[in-house]
């Protein structure tokens, strides 16, 4: 096992090396930095929610109902009197959560069986991949509603209807990663001097196969919040009271006429969180670029 040492070091310093590039060339992206910046603000909003927010998100005041942005409630208060700002707050603190776990989800999820099909090939490969271009072939939201309809309304079950939407795309680029990487050089070598497939696919394959699956995720979190907003307009998603974007946009489309900064607010919230993710997540991949480095 010795003579294995070298090509498992080389391995170690070529990844390395391209993490130290993909970090400057990142750096040095003015759009992925914008993005880095915005969605660091959200989540710094999000994790400080009770600091940061000037009253109870849930607090009902019947007396000042549909009040217009003043000074005490800079983004005025929605039809039964609750504070936008505060509900907003929260709100970031639902979509970056929900976020988070449908990424973690579909991405462990898509690793392992993009892995597996792409390693082994022949009937395990068949079978993962019809299942994927099964659920391919129908548009994310109707995936969505299905999963949702079945399960319930409620954070779980918009948590689970995502992931299921997002896994088989992560799945196919994990799978063609490791398509690419099995027939290197240093994984022949591992093979050859008898190490197992697990351990290979472990300690190689995955690990190798990783960067386009990130930038993939970076943009299924993008995804993730605007699907849980749809959801959320339509009453499938997150329930009351617990504050969220696109349920704040659904009670706010009835004050367009009369009070419009009810859904202005919260859709901007909305609209600002996916450019950053989008911005970041295309600025991951410019950086993870190997052609680039």
């Amino acid at each position: 096992m010795s003579s294995a040492a070298p090509i498992l070091s080389s391995s170690a310093a070529r990844r390395a090396w391209l993490e130290s590039r993909a970090l400057k060339n990142f750096l040095h992206n003015k759009k992925g930095v914008v993005g880095l910046v915005i969605v660091g603000a959200y989540l710094f909003m999000a994790l400080f929610a009770p600091l940061l927010a000037p009253f109870d998100p849930d607090a009902v005041d019947l007396f000042h109902v549909s009040a217009p942005p003043n000074l005490v409630h800079w983004f005025g208060v929605d039809q039964f009197g609750r504070d936008i700002l505060s509900r907003i707050i929260y709100g970031a603190r639902t979509s970056l959560l929900l976020g988070s776990v449908v990424v973690v989800i579909a991405s462990c999820v898509g690793v392992i069986l993009g892995s597996v099909a792409g390693y082994f090939e022949k009937t395990i490969d068949r079978v993962i991949v019809f299942f994927c271009d099964v659920l391919l072939t129908l548009p994310t939201i109707v995936i969505a509603l299905a999963v949702v309809t079945i399960l319930g309304p409620g954070l779980s079950s918009t948590i689970v209807a995502i992931a299921v939407a997002g896994i088989p795309r992560l799945v196919r680029i994990s799978r063609s990663a490791v398509i690419q990487i099995r027939s290197l050089d240093y994984i022949r070598s591992a093979r050859a001097l008898g190490a197992r497939d697990f351990a290979i696919i472990v300690d190689h394959v995955v690990p190798n196969s990783l960067s386009p699956v990130i930038v993939q995720a970076s943009l299924l979190m993008a995804e993730a919040v605007l699907l849980a907003a749809g959801l959320g307009f339509l009453g499938l998603g997150v329930q009351p009271p617990t504050a969220e974007w696109g349920q704040m946009l659904a009670e706010g489309r009835g004050y367009m006429l009369s009070a419009p900064f009810i859904a202005v607010f919260p859709g901007v919230a909305i609209i600002i969180l996916v450019l950053g993710l989008n911005l970041f997540g295309d600025g991951l991949r410019d950086a993870l670029d190997v052609r680039a480095n």
